[in-house]
């Protein structure tokens, strides 16, 4: 019997929602002890400033990213991780992720898409915002407080997740790391220079791969 035959895997409901709110505990822990951790890659890497390759396979070698993406994201204490912060270019992100009534999201999307709000629905949110791979640095950044994002689950499964306040923006920052972006690409000059300069001044809390 193949891995993802015996995964735990989230639902969907009516509307064809991810159910990430159920069972989080022991699904985020199978992933993560069948996962081996992995370093993070940095701002500067190759693999962190490009458009990445879509998902088009849903086997065990998907399966198996995603262990690893879990252990890693617990290992650097993340709430979001995407493929290519493993040096992996996919477009697949894992989450363990609170939003702001403390409601706890776990789940893994592959191929994802932010879709566009309509403009009552677009309130933003000015709050800081930090990643894993810029190490210790924070900086400010508005981004809507309710997002949509839709893909395909591990096994292929055309899935949507939303998400408000803080989660919301985990699913903005991991979408866009996978299209190529960092949060600090977003920022003004002043900015970036000084979220890279506390990362220069900074000790990473977790492994990560050198930029040669």
């Amino acid at each position: 019997m193949s891995q993802q035959e015996t995964d735990q895997q989230a639902g969907v409901d009516d509307e064809g929602f991810l159910v990430d709110t159920e069972d989080c505990e022991a699904r985020e822990a199978a992933h993560r002890e069948r996962g081996t951790s992995r370093p993070i890659t940095v701002v500067g890497n190759p693999v962190l400033h490009r458009e990445c390759k879509p998902v088009t396979e849903f086997g065990d070698e998907l399966a198996r990213l995603i262990d690893d993406m879990f252990a890693s994201q617990r290992t650097a204490e993340g709430v979001g991780l995407a493929a290519n912060q493993i040096g992996v270019d996919l477009k697949v992100f894992v989450y363990d992720c609170p939003d702001d009534d403390g409601v706890r999201h776990v789940g893994a999307i592959c191929n994802p898409v932010v879709e566009e709000l309509a403009p009552e629905q677009r309130n933003l949110d000015d709050s800081n915002e930090g990643c894993l791979s810029v190490p210790t640095a924070y900086a400010s950044l508005a981004r809507p407080d309710y997002a949509v994002v839709r893909g395909q689950d591990a096994r292929g499964n055309a899935v949507r997740v939303r998400g408000t306040g803080y989660f919301a923006r985990c699913l903005q920052h991991e979408t866009d790391h996978l299209n190529g972006y960092l949060y600090i690409d977003r920022l003004s000059k002043r900015d970036r220079k000084d979220a890279l300069k506390q990362m220069a001044e900074g000790t990473p809390r977790y492994p990560v791969v050198a930029n040669d």
